[in-house]
């Protein structure tokens, strides 16, 4: 077995979508980034490329390449678990948190763990999603932009 931990930030403005975890929640702002800044996925991601020993997704995904401008992060989380088969690993499960003061982001939680479950191909028992505010503190606190933490799990096959 090995673990890995995932961190990823970004920026809230206007005119961007928010989109987490694969889900596009409507609100007045979104997540600014060079793909569509899916700050829960990417976190998975991180998490999961750190415990097989893979960097991380600025390495897989360098910001500065024009074929990820925009890109959907659930169609990178899919290269990723490419990579993680093409070397023996599996899931065995990732837990998140997001951090936001705003959005409330409960009723998208259990579209979000379907979403990366379907794509990591384990049963949504298998992730977990929370969201918690910081009381008004930080940068999230202050609604300045919104973050998220993973721990993944990966089993070798």
């Amino acid at each position: 077995m090995r673990i890995g931990h995932g961190y990823d930030v970004h920026r809230l403005v206007a005119d961007r979508p928010l989109i987490l975890g694969g889900v596009d929640i409507s609100w007045e702002r979104g997540l600014l980034g060079h793909s569509d800044a899916d700050v829960l996925t990417h976190a998975v991601m991180d998490a999961l490329l750190g415990a097989a020993g893979l960097w991380d997704i600025g390495h897989a995904f360098p910001d500065d390449d024009p074929a990820y401008a925009g890109a959907d992060s659930l169609v990178l989380l899919d290269r990723v678990m490419e990579m993680l088969r093409s070397r023996g690993y599996r899931v065995g499960n990732v837990d998140a948190t997001v951090l936001a003061q705003r959005p409330k982001l409960a009723p998208y939680i259990p579209q979000m763990r379907a979403n990366l479950a379907a794509r990591m191909g384990v049963d949504p028992d298998r992730v977990n999603v929370k969201a918690t505010t910081e009381e008004g503190l930080g940068f999230t606190g202050a609604g300045e932009g919104m973050a998220a933490h993973a721990v993944a799990l990966l089993e070798e096959r």
